[in-house]
């Protein structure tokens, strides 16, 4: 949600359709950019999102922070960290992943480069 949080287009209407939004955007730029990318939600997306191009996750159990734990779960099970980029504004949670081997690309700046796709 911190890529959808960084343009105030009154996405909290619909979270479903920003959610949707998002991973389009994330496709379009995976065709180019050869990326592998994985998004990570708090909560499973209703009704679900689908991808053959990204991986589309969630947090086990929706609560606050979930999300950001389970994206810490995944650098952690990860063989290479160091291969991860985590986009993410939320410092607190940057901090963690960086503590766990991987980098940090803030939310503003990648998803201007994902709309520019």
């Amino acid at each position: 949600m911190n890529v959808i949080g960084t343009r105030p287009d009154a996405w909290w209407r619909d979270r479903h359709a920003a959610m949707v939004k998002l991973v389009d955007m994330l496709e379009r730029w995976v065709a180019v950019s050869g990326e592998d990318v994985t998004v990570v939600f708090e909560k499973p997306p209703r009704p679900p999102i689908r991808s053959s191009v990204i991986v589309v996750a969630h947090a086990p159990r929706p609560r606050r922070d979930s999300g950001d734990d389970e994206i810490v779960r995944l650098v952690l099970a990860d063989s290479q960290p160091g291969a991860i980029r985590v986009v993410t504004s939320d410092m607190w949670l940057a901090d963690r992943v960086h503590a766990a081997g991987a980098t940090v690309e803030p939310s503003a700046p990648f998803r201007a480069l994902i709309e520019d796709t």
